[in-house]
């Protein structure tokens, strides 16, 4: 069902994939008004969509996702929300009342705005959640977080609207994202140029991921959207959480930057620089003494054991209920992906050269 003539907000909308959603949008559907909400929408990402607004109406509203009038002004008169704001930390370098405040209550504002405004669509975009993570001893904040966030989400699905009318809502999690604009890779880039162009390597060949590649998470969206809008498909998606992945080969963290990196001459260490046990130890040990410290000086530690445990934990899924009950199917093939993304970090190479010998 086309989302013609359809009003609707993104959140994180200036972020790696809301303005990739934003793109999509403005390329595929016929919409009345796309409503832009972040903290700062920068005039140079609106230029590069003059291309394909059309008749579309871009709106800019910059503000913070837990000021409840400020939310409720960029969902009024709005039909759909696309919930693509948090904050992504895996190095616990945020403060946890700030990453709750966002990921959590921000994700409330939004809903309780959906209902006084009458938005009758509301998608979240997730992170990979993992249950194993949760339930152990070691939990990401981040991850903590965003399983409230699709908790309330989720339960909010059939909740009246203010004039009578019912929210639908879903989850999406999609694997680690990829592609151009992935601020992740730029990051592993970074380092191997510091290394002599040698990858480090963080995750044992075995702890298969499957990474997706942005340009299909944002198509994932858009198909989420337009289930939720259809009567019939409605009642079968709302209310539900889907993962998002494609046809990208399951592979190590490590080892997938190196795919996407060989061709741009970075190669990869063949083995951790430490067994597995003995890094726990050393991040056991380092989390101890930055804790010790905290009184006096916060230090983040480059590595802590939850990261560690999520490099080295096989963690694969399948889209095939996405493709049931959504209609998805990859839009970009691993090739086409690969090859984007190859081409981009080509691009930023002199940049992050530059960066590196200005330090």
């Amino acid at each position: 069902m086309s989302l013609r003539g359809d009003v609707c907000v993104v959140t994180g909308a200036c972020g790696f994939l809301g303005k990739r959603l934003v793109r999509l949008l403005l390329e595929e559907e016929k919409m009345a008004e796309i409503r832009l909400l972040d903290k700062h929408v920068q005039p140079e990402f609106l230029q590069t969509l003059e291309d394909c607004s059309s008749n579309t109406k871009l709106s800019v509203f910059e503000g913070d996702i837990r000021d409840s009038d400020f939310v409720r002004q960029a969902c009024r008169g709005a039909s759909l929300v696309f919930h693509i704001a948090s904050i992504i930390d895996v190095n616990e370098s945020v403060e946890y009342t700030e990453m709750y405040g966002v990921n959590v209550k921000g994700t409330q504002v939004l809903l309780e705005a959906c209902i006084q405004e009458n938005v009758v669509s509301f998608h979240l975009h997730q992170a990979p959640l993992r249950t194993h993570i949760y339930d152990c001893a070691l939990k990401f904040s981040y991850s903590k977080t965003k399983k409230e966030a699709e908790q309330r989400t989720l339960l909010a699905h059939g909740e009246v609207l203010q004039n009578g009318g019912r929210l639908a809502t879903c989850a999406l999690r999609p694997m680690y994202i990829f592609g151009e604009g992935c601020r992740f890779l730029l990051g592993h880039m970074g380092d191997g140029i510091r290394n002599k162009n040698v990858l480090f390597r963080m995750s044992v060949p075995e702890a298969l991921v499957n990474p997706v590649y942005v340009g299909n998470v944002a198509v994932a969206h858009l198909q989420a959207a337009r289930s939720l809008k259809d009567p019939q498909k409605r009642n079968v998606a709302g209310g539900k959480f889907y993962f998002i992945s494609d046809d990208t080969p399951p592979v190590s963290y490590s080892d997938f930057n190196h795919v996407v990196m060989s061709p741009l001459g970075f190669h990869i260490q063949d083995k951790l620089m430490v067994p597995l046990c003995l890094f726990y130890v050393f991040c056991f040990f380092f989390e101890i003494v930055c804790m010790m410290l905290r009184p006096f000086i916060r230090i983040v530690p480059p590595l802590n054991r939850q990261l560690l445990t999520m490099l080295n934990t096989p963690f694969t899924f399948s889209y095939q209920r996405a493709k049931r009950d959504l209609g998805y199917n990859p839009r970009y093939s691993w090739e086409e992906a690969r090859k984007r993304t190859t081409e981009w970090l080509a691009s930023q190479l002199p940049k992050e050269r530059k960066r590196i010998i200005a330090k």
